[in-house]
C-alpha cells in the first residue's frame, strides 16, 4: 500500500505491493497438466531451498524455522519456475473490460495528469494497476471507497474508512495485512486526493515532471515508498506500456460519470 508522511496517509507499498490494493482472486492455474507442473516445480523448489540452507547460505533462528530471507526466496522460486504468474500480475481481465475501464477514468486521468506534468496514460496505468482494471476496488460496506489508489487512512484523514486486506513486502516477504484505507464519494475525489498527494508532499518530487517516461514515473513512486512491492516499478511500467502501444487514452470517448 501507500507510505506517506506529514499529514498524508501512512502506509507501507503497489505492488504494496499495491501493493495496497484489496485482496486479490488467486489466478486458475488450469486442468491437470497445469497442476503437474506445479507440483514439480514445487519439489524442485523445496529441494534448492533445503540445498541453499544446507550450505549454510541462509541462517536458522532459534526455534528451528526458516528465516524470512529462505521464505522470500522459496516463494521467489516458485514464482519464477511457475512462470512468473500471480494473482497480482495476471488478473485475467479482457480487452472490453479495460477499454470500459479507461473511459470511465479518462476525465479525471487527463485532469490530473496536467497537475502533474505527466501523460495521461502514466496516471491511468497507476489506476489500473492499483483497482485490477476496477475489478477489483476497495469496499466500504457494501459500496465501493472509489479508492483506485489504494491510498490508506492515516491518522489525518478525516473522511470515510474502508477496512481492506492488502498484500506487503517485509524484508522480502510477502505478507497479507488487513489496513485502512481511504474512502471517496466518488471518482473525481479519488483522483484529486492522489493529485494533491503527490504534488504536495516533497517526496514524490522525482515522480512528478517526467512526461511519458513511465519508469521515471513509476520509479519516483517506488523510491518514495509508495509501494513495498519490489516488483512495482516493472509491473507499473508494464501497464503504462501497454497503453502507450494501444494508442493512448486519444481514441477513448469518457462516459458519464
Amino acid at each position: 500500500m501507500r507510505q506517506l508522511s506529514g499529514t498524508q496517509a501512512t502506509a507501507p507499498t503497489a505492488a504494496t505491493v499495491s501493493n495496497m490494493t484489496a485482496s486479490r482472486p488467486t489466478v486458475a492455474t488450469g486442468g491437470m497438466a497445469a497442476s503437474g507442473a506445479f507440483n514439480s516445480a514445487f519439489q524442485q523448489v523445496q529441494a534448492d531451498v533445503a540445498a541453499y540452507i544446507a550450505r549454510g547460505d541462509s541462517p536458522l533462528s532459534s526455534n528451528a524455522q526458516p528465516s524470512s530471507q529462505a521464505m522470500s526466496l522459496q516463494a521467489m522460486a516458485l514464482r519464477s519456475r511457475a512462470g512468473g504468474v500471480s494473482d497480482e500480475e495476471d488478473n485475467g481481465v479482457d480487452s472490453a473490460t479495460q477499454q470500459q475501464f479507461l473511459a470511465s477514468i479518462k476525465p479525471w486521468a487527463e485532469e490530473t495528469a496536467g497537475k502533474l506534468g505527466v501523460a495521461p496514460e502514466l496516471v491511468a496505468a497507476h489506476a489500473a494497476l492499483e483497482s485490477g482494471w476496477g475489478k477489483q476496488p476497495l469496499k466500504n460496506g457494501a459500496a465501493s471507497a472509489n479508492n483506485l489508489f489504494g491510498l490508506k487512512a492515516g491518522n489525518t484523514w478525516q473522511g470515510e474508512v474502508a477496512v481492506a486486506s492488502t498484500t506487503e513486502y517485509e524484508h522480502g516477504a510477502m505478507l497479507r495485512k488487513t489496513e485502512r484505507f481511504r474512502s471517496y464519494p466518488d471518482t473525481a475525489s479519488a483522483f484529486r486526493d492522489y493529485a494533491s498527494m503527490l504534488s504536495t508532499n516533497p517526496r514524490y518530487a522525482a515522480a512528478l515532471n517526467t512526461g511519458s517516461d513511465a519508469r521515471a514515473f513509476a520509479s519516483g513512486l517506488a523510491k518514495a515508498g509508495y509501494a513495498t512491492d519490489p516488483n512495482y516499478v516493472d509491473k507499473l511500467s508494464k501497464v503504462a506500456a501497454q497503453l502507450q502501444r494501444g494508442g493512448g487514452l486519444a481514441g477513448i470517448t469518457p462516459t458519464e460519470n
